[in-house]
């Protein structure tokens, strides 16, 4: 499990960013905070999570715009 930095303004969009992330080809399990406005993604074995955080950042940005993950 690997622990991110996450730009999200409300807890309700955090809510539907975990959901979001949880259903990329990669990710085995993801939780997002707002209250500490970090995410902690599980990825799936032999997963590249260089090449997964691209996509969970794209699904996150379609729930909110500004969504920013330092990766």
């Amino acid at each position: 499990m690997k622990t991110y930095k996450i730009y999200v303004d409300c807890a309700n969009c955090a809510a539907k960013m975990e959901t979001a992330t949880k259903k990329v080809e990669g990710v085995a399990d993801a939780a997002i905070s707002f209250v500490t406005q970090k995410m902690k993604v599980s990825f799936a074995e032999g997963a590249d999570p260089a090449a997964v955080m691209p996509e969970v950042l794209k699904v996150c940005r379609k729930v909110e715009r500004d969504c920013t993950i330092a990766f």
